[in-house]
């Protein structure tokens, strides 16, 4: 494989998207790349396990475990300051070894940390590009419980034509709101629990973000390889 995208993927806990994305390229559904790293920032992630089944190496790095942040830590100025310092470590560690090993694409696949500029920057400045899957239609239900959140707005009648959906889009710094990359919409049903549209909404999940990273590493390597033919 001449010069692939090479991927960096970011998990939490189970990591059943990192897997989806595993089986992807290794079918070549998401062609001309390889999974380089995996990195957790909960030491019991299963997520780990999924990576060295497929030999991929992995490394846990955590905010508070690291020593970046004391536990308990209630100062929000210490706060701020302990995440600026986790975020450009971090993204120090994706950055070094030079353009030829570093990642083009940051996969964030149930990703339970919200990065700031101290992350986001230097990989922008790099050119890597850093996406996330989030359960809510573009600029509808930013960060945390959006799926419970849409589902009570519509047994509330509030919900915008009875629909929420799923995005995966580039990370900046607002929460959820870059640039969508793909979205699709679900409707709602008025026969099904909370718990019933949250499974039906993840059953969609795996799709969406090995289709997402397809797109953007097919222009990562078409990228690379017109900037070798000029």
């Amino acid at each position: 494989m001449a010069d692939p995208c090479r991927i960096v993927v970011m998990a939490s806990g189970n990591g059943s998207n990192f897997q989806a994305l595993i089986d992807a390229v290794a079918s070549g559904q998401i062609a001309d790349s390889k999974i380089i790293r995996l990195y957790v920032n909960r030491g019991k992630a299963f997520a780990t396990t999924r990576a060295e089944r497929a030999g991929i190496p992995w490394e846990y790095f955590n905010l508070i475990s690291h020593g970046f942040q004391a536990k308990g830590e209630k100062d929000p100025v210490k706060i701020q300051e302990s995440r600026d310092k986790y975020d450009a470590a971090l993204a120090e560690k994706l950055l070094q070894g030079g353009v030829e090993t570093r990642p083009d694409l940051v996969v964030l696949a149930g990703w339970m940390y919200v990065f700031g500029k101290s992350f986001l920057d230097p990989l922008d400045a790099a050119g890597v590009k850093i996406i996330n899957l989030h359960p809510a239609l573009p600029g509808k239900y930013d960060g945390a419980g959006a799926i419970e959140r849409a589902y009570e707005d519509f047994k509330a009648g509030k919900l915008e034509n009875n629909k929420t959906g799923i995005m995966v889009h580039y990370v900046i710094a607002q929460v959820d709101r870059g640039e969508p990359i793909l979205v699709k919409e679900i409707e709602c049903q008025d026969d099904e629990d909370l718990s019933q549209l949250e499974e039906r909404i993840h059953s969609h999940e795996h799709q969406l973000i090995v289709e997402a990273s397809a797109k953007v590493a097919r222009a990562v390597v078409a990228r690379k390889r017109e900037s070798k033919t000029q």
